[in-house]
């Protein structure tokens, strides 16, 4: 079982964000652009456990334990290369603002970061740097809502979450901070 993103997309501007995503695709393909996918997520002592096997008339529990949260900035290309910052610390949009000041610093060609509009995305702050950002080479490309199918990262938290994560690594915060640190690395 696993959560729903809670509503649907414009299908006009679904329709047309993805025909532009295609083409900035397209344009990486040819070296023309870097692309990158940038996306947040929290990861905690609650597993994610979307199904699971057990002999008829015996019952499998998994410690289950409220604890303080992983969060992380990822940032990822198509080829599968990320860069990540983790804190126990909430991500905000200074946060994200640093990660791509530091992760985007010198760019070789037009880079184009691709988000969705999470609060934070869609911030003063972050609007407030959008120009200096496309003076330097960067532009950032924001997804409709409701689309997270289209953030290619979106892909990797879920995998991380509901396969990768081994489930002995719930056994305390020590090690479920270190599994995940390493399938990050």
């Amino acid at each position: 079982m696993r959560r729903d993103v809670g509503g649907e997309p414009d299908p006009i501007k679904y329709s047309e964000k993805q025909a532009q995503l295609e083409g900035l695709k397209q344009l990486e393909s040819l070296g023309i652009i870097n692309l990158y996918y940038l996306d947040e997520t929290g990861f905690c002592l609650i597993p994610s456990v979307p199904y699971g096997w057990q002999d008829i008339g015996k019952y499998s529990t998994i410690k289950s334990h409220r604890s303080r949260r992983l969060n992380v900035l990822g940032i990822m290309n198509r080829s599968n290369h990320l860069e990540s910052y983790i804190s126990c610390q909430s991500i905000n949009a200074d946060v994200v603002i640093a990660c791509i000041d530091t992760f985007f610093s010198p760019v070789d060609k037009p880079t184009v970061i691709v988000v969705d509009r999470s609060s934070i995305h869609t911030s003063d702050a972050i609007l407030d740097k959008t120009e200096e950002w496309f003076e330097r080479g960067v532009t950032i490309f924001e997804l409709p809502s409701y689309s997270p199918q289209l953030n290619l990262i979106e892909i990797l938290w879920r995998f991380i979450k509901y396969e990768w994560i081994e489930i002995d690594a719930y056994s305390s915060w020590e090690i479920f901070a270190a599994s995940v640190e390493k399938i990050l690395r």
